[in-house]
């Protein structure tokens, strides 16, 4: 996301939700927090982990796997059923990396990261769940045109101090015949019991029934944000 914000890239590609455990809450957290940066596209792909090893190691000789939370989190019962140590790692890439010339130590990831770095998979599709799938979002500093099939994620903090606002909010949808098709709440990192909330509806910003909801969700809230409008998978 810095590179995108610095100029130094045009476009990035983060995962944003994951079919086994959920959302990605340090993309949420940066897209809500710190990033001002449009959602111009989404990608869902299957995700298949692999147990990533130097040359001539064997399951026995591995102590330690490395990965990102999200794809530790996913290979639970093959960690835990033959003993290894997890260890969190900044990226599945970064994780691949860091192994290279431990024998005692594995990696979880693609097939890509095995490759760049001359490492081999021991075990292949090592996932709790068969059917693993990944969202990604495109992001960009741009704004993108109405297809006709388009989506639109915003997020809003609701009064907390009058009952029903989140009723009241959900109801907006209701009544304008818009499908909501996510809803999430995360902390809003301004005290325990303190939500914002991340919301994926059917339409276009540049709609006009969507930008009636989208100043009647404001006008009842005391943040929002629209985080883009793009073509839905």
């Amino acid at each position: 996301m810095e590179s995108i914000v610095s100029g130094e890239c045009n476009k990035g590609v983060v995962p944003i939700e994951n079919s086994i455990e959920g959302s990605v809450g340090i993309t949420l957290d940066s897209l809500a927090h710190k990033y001002d940066l449009n959602i111009v596209g989404e990608i869902v792909l299957p995700i298949n982990q692999n147990l990533i090893v130097n040359p001539g190691t064997s399951l026995d000789d591995i102590d330690d796997v490395y990965s990102h939370a999200q794809a530790i989190a996913q290979c639970q019962d093959f960690i835990s059923s033959n003993n290894i140590q997890p260890h969190y790692a900044v990226s599945t890439a970064r994780a691949a990396k860091g192994i290279i010339g431990h024998k005692s130590k594995a990696a979880i990831g693609n097939a890509k990261s095995a490759e760049l770095y001359g490492l081999e998979i021991l075990k292949a599709n090592i996932q709790d769940v068969s059917n693993n799938e990944t969202r990604f979002v495109v992001l960009s500093t741009q704004d993108t045109e109405p297809t006709g099939r388009d989506k639109t994620s915003i997020i809003f903090s609701i009064y907390e101090d009058r009952p029903g606002m989140l009723y009241k909010i959900l109801g907006i949808f209701e009544r304008e015949h818009i499908n909501l098709t996510k809803i999430e709440s995360r902390p809003s990192k301004e005290g325990l019991g303190k939500y914002i909330f991340f919301a994926d509806f059917n339409g276009h910003q540049k709609d006009e029934t969507i930008k009636g909801i989208i100043k009647e969700i404001d006008d009842n809230t005391y943040f929002l944000k629209v985080l883009g409008s793009y073509p839905e998978f």
